[in-house]
């Protein structure tokens, strides 16, 4: 089984003195759930190669401790795009219907590339390499 983190964001006031209009972000797991290796595997298989790659550094960004929350946050966002089954462009749409998703996670991986390692990408590659075998 695939653990995926819940975060939620709360929004501080950061000087309610003179109530200036400048905000902090505190994010905080709040609940862990368990997502279905094999459907999350499915939609990977589904999908190929080109999409798997960044949905799994994705993922192993998500479960890495050293991944700040808002970046969790955001990867966990562009999986849940990815196995929803109804988005932008259906996956059930030959060729272009995975073209939405791999726009969402490779856009949210560049926001937070500074923490993907080489530990993450190694893990991911190791994933996609069992799971999808050249």
């Amino acid at each position: 089984m695939l653990c995926l983190v819940e975060l939620v964001i709360t929004s501080k006031d950061m000087n309610q003195s003179n109530h200036s209009d400048e905000y902090t972000y505190e994010a905080e797991v709040i609940e862990s759930s368990v997502i279905d290796e094999r459907v999350f595997k499915k939609v990977l298989i589904r999908a190929g190669r080109v999409i798997a790659q960044p949905a799994l550094e994705a993922f192993e960004m998500v479960i890495d401790a050293s991944t700040p929350p808002q970046a969790r946050l955001t990867m966990l966002a562009a999986l849940t795009y990815l196995i929803m089954p109804l988005d932008l462009v259906p996956d059930l749409i030959p060729v272009a219907g995975f073209s939405d998703d791999l726009v969402a996670l490779t856009a949210v991986i560049s926001l937070w590339q500074r923490h993907l390692t080489p530990a993450i990408r190694n893990r991911a590659r190791l994933r996609l390499d069992k799971w999808l075998p050249l």
